[in-house]
């Protein structure tokens, strides 16, 4: 029997969140994997943007070019640190994707350029054929804190669950 022993030291400080679904090859596909990956961020507490629009590109272009009869595609999301990785791996490992300046009349050929804008970094990492997996790192910047609340101007406000009321003199 193998065992190993973890030292306080040596654990994982935050946990590695993951969330993965495959997903048939069709615009309804894409679409679910947008919603999907949004209720999933909302769950860990985090917030959908830019994330929900990188899914929604990179699931759009699995659906759209990565497309093969019959075969699905997979997202998967996971957050390590301070960092959310979001993969889209579809079966047309020959169609590697490339960003192109699109004409001003041409209706598609931005989904890329968004990405490449919305995300800190992006990539391509081969499968197992026939497999392509399209990636995009997103830097989970800690959230403004709210503003304080202002302090309540009626002589009876709510607080935690209690009545508070304020004395004049």
């Amino acid at each position: 029997m193998n065992t190993e022993t973890v030292g306080p030291d040596t654990e994982h400080r935050s946990p590695i969140r993951n969330f993965s679904v495959r997903l048939s090859s069709t615009p309804r596909g894409a679409r679910l994997a947008r919603l999907l990956a949004t209720e999933q961020l909302r769950t860990w507490g985090l917030p959908p943007d830019p994330a929900e629009h990188i899914v929604a590109e990179l699931a759009a272009n699995a659906a759209t070019h990565g497309r093969v009869q019959g075969r699905d595609f997979e997202v998967t999301l996971y957050v390590i640190g301070d960092t959310l990785r979001i993969e889209v791996t579809d079966t047309r490992a020959e169609r590697l994707p490339c960003t192109r300046r699109p004409g001003s009349d041409d209706e598609s050929g931005r989904g890329l350029l968004l990405v490449e804008a919305l995300a800190d970094r992006w990539g391509t990492t081969p499968g197992r054929p026939p497999r392509k997996t399209i990636w995009a790192e997103v830097c989970l910047r800690p959230a403004p804190a709210p503003a304080p609340a202002p302090a309540p101007s009626g002589t009876c406000f709510g607080g935690t669950g209690r009545l508070f009321q304020r004395t004049h003199r």
